[in-house]
């Protein structure tokens, strides 16, 4: 895995900068007070989340989640959201695939507006932009699922999937935009929202 973790706004399209995730720091969560005359009203810190799949954190994402096996999306399960949770944001990357104008790397799904009464995701969501319960979807090449498509020839990948928990819905259109547009209006609209995380890791490669 590169030694350089990309930040949150980073992974969605803001900034690239080396550990710390920028919105999570603006949000105090450690408690301390901000900037301005007299100093910002403390908030709350980012819960720890739990995110599960049908491999390990860390394991070999199953061949039928990946490119070659027809792009179906993963069963996704998570645990442990904070009190006054809003919505969900999930955003699936290749950390491994830093796209050229340093800022993105490729982006295999992006869903938001999950309704806050989900604590999961089924197998297999179909391609549509707006989903029937009100959340949007985009990827790198259209409004579903990209699985993960790491050459044979080269070293395995590192693909991140990301939840947020946010306190507010964060309301984008799915279409009328390009994905790379998107995935920033969203980072944009997330900012001081954040109150709870979790992070699952899969490695793949395509089979020689």
């Amino acid at each position: 895995m590169r030694t350089m973790i990309w930040s949150l706004a980073a992974a969605l399209g803001l900034a690239a900068l080396p550990c710390a995730t920028l919105p999570l720091a603006a949000q105090n969560p450690a408690g301390g007070r901000g900037g301005g005359r007299g100093g910002a009203a403390r908030r709350p810190a980012i819960q720890v989340m739990t995110l599960t799949s049908d491999w390990k954190d860390g394991g070999v994402i199953p061949q039928k989640h990946s490119q070659p096996g027809r792009d179906v999306s993963p069963a996704l399960s998570w645990s442990t959201a904070p009190a006054g949770t809003a919505s969900f944001v999930l955003l699936v990357h290749d950390v491994d695939s830093p796209l050229g104008n340093g800022l993105d790397d490729v982006l295999h799904w992006l869903v938001w507006d999950i309704p806050a009464s989900a604590t999961s995701l089924p197998e297999g969501i179909p391609a549509d932009a707006n989903l029937p319960d009100g959340s949007r979807q985009i990827s790198i090449s259209g409004p579903y699922y990209r699985g993960p498509a790491a050459p044979a020839s080269g070293p395995v990948h590192h693909y991140m999937f990301e939840l947020f928990a946010l306190d507010t819905v964060v309301s984008v259109p799915a279409v009328g935009a390009p994905p790379a547009a998107t995935r920033a209006a969203v980072a944009m609209a997330m900012g001081g929202h954040i109150r709870g995380k979790a992070t699952l890791v899969g490695v793949y490669r395509r089979p020689d």
